[in-house]
């Protein structure tokens, strides 16, 4: 089983938090609290991950139910690993990760995406990116700058 990062913690707390919001201001809801409990102990033992199969039941199944709201594959539907790459030039993924995403435990899944978003490598973090704000024109001149035609 995969690791559960803090930050993902964090998320699911937030994602509560937005959702049943404190009535005074200090109380939490039950997964708050589920959450904040695992939270604590990561940090007060300095650890980055938490093991996903060991959590305990209320806790895990607060981190599910936000874990359902997320994206659940980085495919852009640019698959370059069915070209022969080792690592797909659309969303990251190895091509062990492409050919095994359907069967991997939603941790495992969340460790992917963690990763291809810290390398911010694949075309799904770079190109289209780039793409979207030339078309917006925040990073690209107007046509008439030089002295093209008027849209």
């Amino acid at each position: 089983m995969a690791g559960l990062h803090i930050s993902d913690i964090e998320r699911a707390i937030n994602w509560w938090r937005e959702r049943s919001p404190s009535p005074d201001g200090v109380s939490a809801c039950a997964e708050v609290r589920a959450l904040a409990e695992v939270y604590a102990l990561m940090v007060y033992y300095r650890e980055n991950e938490c093991d996903e199969a060991t959590m305990p039941r209320r806790a895990r199944e607060a981190w599910l139910a936000w874990y359902a709201t997320t994206p659940d594959a980085p495919c852009i539907a640019i698959c370059s690993t069915s070209q022969g790459d080792e690592v797909c030039k659309g969303c990251g993924r190895s091509f062990d990760e492409v050919q095994h995403w359907t069967v991997m435990t939603p941790g495992e899944k969340r460790a992917t995406w963690r990763r291809i978003t810290l390398e911010g490598t694949a075309w799904r973090f770079n190109k289209y990116a780039e793409r979207a704000r030339q078309a917006s024109g925040l990073d690209h001149p107007p046509p008439e700058a030089f002295g093209g035609p008027r849209a």
